[in-house]
């Protein structure tokens, strides 16, 4: 197996009670909304994301505060990134953030931002 230069990095807070559906729905919205900001605005970086195969992590964050750090630290270093927000339609209050995407980005920029965070379980 080659090895890969790029990935998405998904973080999901666990501190906000959702089944495993709801968690997998919320990764999925972050997932294709900060793919879709990369598209437009990293066009090479995200072509190459995809064409290695869009490799993705989730990790977890303990709190909302955690999820904001994230994005601010990304954001720091030009990285794309996303947030989703909860329409409140089934487990969850509206507008509650669930989770957030980094990247696309080389393995290396992400990882300065992500790095420390758990795997999600």
């Amino acid at each position: 197996m080659a090895d890969l230069e790029y990935k998405q990095v998904i973080v999901v807070r666990i501190d906000v009670k959702m089944s495993v559906g709801k968690v997998a729905a919320q990764a999925a919205h972050v997932a294709v909304l900060a793919s879709e900001c990369a598209r437009i605005s990293c066009k090479d970086t995200w072509r190459s994301w995809f064409n290695e195969g869009y490799r993705k992590i989730v990790c977890q964050a303990s709190s909302e505060q955690e999820l904001l750090d994230v994005v601010s630290a990304a954001s720091k270093k030009d990285l794309p990134f996303a947030m989703t927000r909860d329409l409140g339609l089934t487990e969850i209050e509206a507008g509650t953030l669930t989770a957030v995407a980094i990247g696309p980005g080389k393995n290396v920029d992400v990882d300065s931002v992500t790095g420390r965070l758990k795997l999600f379980k």
